[in-house]
């Protein structure tokens, strides 16, 4: 069985980052017109297994690419953290991606993010 290249993780991460985001909304929506209006419990029952699954996809993409692209705990813990909060993972996707954690290296001695930042 062939492995998804570290590129696709990439990109897969960063879909995901986004498509969490937009179902977090669809569920906040569902869960006002649930709890507030009181006038349907279709947005949730929609919304809640789709964020879910998005969570969860978001959540392994996140701890496939800490193991591929090296990153320092404290990254993953953000990554992981940033799905927690509504719209977190879009801020977490753009800042990651800024610092140059959501770049494939290329060539085995290639640096990472951190010890580039540092001068290594």
């Amino acid at each position: 069985m062939k492995l998804p290249s570290t590129t696709t993780v990439i990109r897969v991460f960063r879909v995901l980052a986004i498509a969490e985001a937009f179902s977090w909304a669809a569920l906040l929506v569902g869960m006002f017109l649930k709890w507030v209006t009181r006038t349907t419990e279709l947005g949730v029952e929609i919304a809640g297994p789709i964020h879910g699954a998005l969570f969860i996809g978001y959540g392994i993409a996140a701890l496939s690419l800490w193991a591929m692209l090296r990153w320092p705990f404290r990254v993953a813990f953000f990554a992981g953290l940033s799905a927690v909060f509504p719209f977190a993972t879009v801020w977490f996707e753009r800042w990651a991606g800024r610092r140059g954690y959501l770049t494939a290296s290329t060539g085995r001695d290639a640096a990472t993010p951190a010890q580039e930042t540092a001068g290594v």
